[in-house]
């Protein structure tokens, strides 16, 4: 220091109440001045006498304002321009600026006007790096000040119990000759120690006093999902509500997406999503999504909405050609995938389980695979079904019931065909150079069953019976000729009936003539009393009669009365003679006659 007025302090002190401070000081005076002895007065927030500042201490007199008395002393000494003061056990009302004078006697007094602002504390300083992220290495400082040497701190860190990988370091820091205890806890935050407060003690050997310094942190962290609702099952219609719940620092962007496709989001920690009714489109993966600018997170959850088989999609109506390999393709959607069946006349063809399509392949369709086919799909949420027609078309197909018949009077052949479509018939008779056709109604009739289609020829037996019919289909698709078989009424019924049921016939007849013989013996009726000879014959039809009066007749039925008369022809297995006998005019004897006498009757006899 040059020689002159001047004095050297700290501008800032600061001690804990109750504690003590040392303010280091020094001065000096111009070198013209050989002072004898030196003394020093402190004064308290005044360097001006006249203002009648409180005196903290007057080394001259050794007397000190009240507030002061007992507590300061100098530690340096003034002879030799050191004017350090010690104060002990500070309180709040000595907090403010002093001041020193020197007074080097006479008029050689001087206050300096540097001077010292004392700070009391009541806690030690807890300086919080300006960011703390997760996962990064932070450094949290405890600063207390050390400036009393009676009086040394110790410094202790609180509640770190949870901090991953701590470690404390502490050094001693001067600055302006003052003194300050530096206690650094180094430490990896996590999210966990978000708002947590730590404390930083400082106590003092052989006193009670304590000071602690408190921080809460304020640790920033990517989000993290807490909470979400885990996969599941539901049916459709029901309501269906998506929770996520997000933990970040700071607060998030949150969203729900369903494959791939926003949703909903907001800036929440909290983000529901409500489906009010659910249905098959609901069905699938969805994602809670979370981000901020220290990360991003994402969460996934299953949503399987359960439901009966659609309708099945099948083929279209197709007409196929016999001998095409067809392909019937059924299939639907269900949840859980269904058994999926092909049905023709309430027969499985083919099915598959658990599987949202069914193929069925007909490598070579036949008349036999035409008609209406099911494809049934089924799960335990329902059933559903769909019908489609496979119609196959194809030449025609005479079939083994066609044949020729001869009745008494007539010949009937009949042509069965199968055929899609329907076919053209013919009949031939090569012998007469005839062709009769379904356009004919005098000699054909026809009706058809499905697929199937009888044409019946009737032909009168005016001559030798023909050797040689046949029939002839044709349709868009084929020809087939077959020459119909002929088959004889009378062979047929005989041959039904076979040698025994000829013997039970004969014994049955022998029977009943035995049995009219003997009766018309114990009658022993007379000729003349049998039958009366009357002025007007009976009427008789002779067999041979009814063939000429059906061929008149024949010229005047309708085709369908022709029709119905053949077919009874065909139920006339045996020639019958046939006589109409008319007793009406018979003479009646008197009252007395015997009632034998009265019996009426008539023989029949088979020839």
């Amino acid at each position: 220091m040059s020689r002159q007025w001047a004095a050297w302090m700290p501008q800032t002190i600061s001690a804990f109440r109750d504690a003590c401070v040392s303010i280091p000081c020094t001065f000096s005076y111009p070198g013209d001045i050989s002072p004898s002895i030196i003394h020093g007065i402190w004064y308290f927030n005044s360097p001006y006498p006249k203002n009648f500042p409180p005196i903290v201490l007057k080394t001259k007199t050794n007397t000190a304002h009240e507030l002061y008395m007992g507590r300061t002393k100098l530690l340096g000494e003034i002879q030799q321009g050191n004017c350090t003061l010690q104060i002990d056990r500070l309180s709040m009302d000595l907090q403010g600026k002093y001041y020193f004078r020197a007074d080097l006697g006479g008029y050689n007094q001087y206050t300096y006007s540097e001077h010292a602002n004392l700070y009391m504390l009541d806690e030690p300083f807890v300086i919080l790096p300006q960011e703390m992220v997760a996962g990064s290495e932070a450094e949290l400082i405890c600063r207390v000040p050390d400036n009393c040497p009676e009086m040394k701190p110790t410094v202790t860190w609180m509640e770190i119990e949870g901090l991953e990988h701590h470690s404390v370091y502490v050094n001693l820091e001067e600055t302006s000759s003052t003194w300050t205890q530096v206690s650094t806890l180094k430490f990896l935050p996590s999210y966990k120690n978000n708002g947590q407060r730590l404390s930083c003690m400082v106590t003092f050997p052989g006193t009670d006093l304590e000071y602690k310094g408190f921080a809460t942190m304020n640790v920033k962290y990517a989000p993290r999902i807490v909470d979400i609702n885990s996969s599941f099952e539901t049916t459709e219609g029901t309501r269906v509500v998506f929770v996520c719940v997000v933990d970040s620092n700071p607060i998030s962007s949150v969203a729900w997406y369903k494959e791939g496709s926003l949703v909903k989001v907001d800036y929440t920690a909290n983000l529901t999503l409500e489906l009010e009714y659910v249905t098959f489109n609901h069905d699938g993966i969805y994602i809670c999504s979370a981000e901020n600018e220290y990360g991003k997170v994402n969460k996934t959850i299953g949503l399987a909405v359960m439901y009966a088989p659609w309708k099945p999609t099948v083929n279209a109506s197709i007409i196929a050609m016999e001998g095409e390999t067809v392909t019937i393709l059924c299939n639907t959607q269900g949840n859980p995938d269904p058994i999926i069946s092909i049905v023709k006349d309430k027969q499985v063809l083919t099915s598959v389980i658990f599987e949202n399509e069914l193929v069925l392949e007909i490598p070579s369709v036949t008349h036999e695979h035409d008609g209406e086919y099911w494809c049934t799909a089924e799960n335990q949420y329902g059933h559903s079904n769909s019908s489609f027609n496979l119609t196959v078309v194809f030449s025609p197909l005479v079939l083994p019931e066609s044949k020729c018949t001869i009745n008494k009077d007539t010949v009937q052949c009949i042509c069965t065909v199968k055929s899609n479509p329907e076919p053209y018939i013919l009949f031939e008779l090569p012998e007469k150079n005839l062709t009769v056709s379904e356009g004919d109604p005098e000699f054909v009739y026809s009706q058809r069953n499905g697929y199937v289609v009888s044409s019946i020829l009737t032909l009168q037996k005016e001559g030798p019976v023909p050797k040689v019919v046949l029939c002839s289909a044709n349709n868009l698709y084929g020809k087939k000729d077959h020459e119909l078989p002929f088959e004889d009424t009378d062979t047929l019924i005989w041959a039904k009936i076979g040698p025994v049921g000829a013997v039970v016939v004969f014994v049955i007849l022998v029977a009943v003539g035995g049995y009219m013989i003997k009766t018309r013996e114990k009658k022993n009726i007379t000729e003349s009393s049998s039958f009366i000879q009357t002025g007007t014959s009976p009427t008789s039809y002779s067999g041979d009669g009814k063939k000429n009066l059906g061929k008149i007749e024949s010229q005047f039925l309708s085709i369908s009365e022709k029709i119905l008369l053949s077919k009874r022809q065909q139920t006339s297995h045996l020639d019958t003679d046939y006589a109409n006998i008319d007793f009406t005019k018979r003479n009646v004897k008197d009252s007395y006659t015997s009632p034998e006498e009265l019996t009426e009757y008539a023989e029949i006899r088979v020839k």
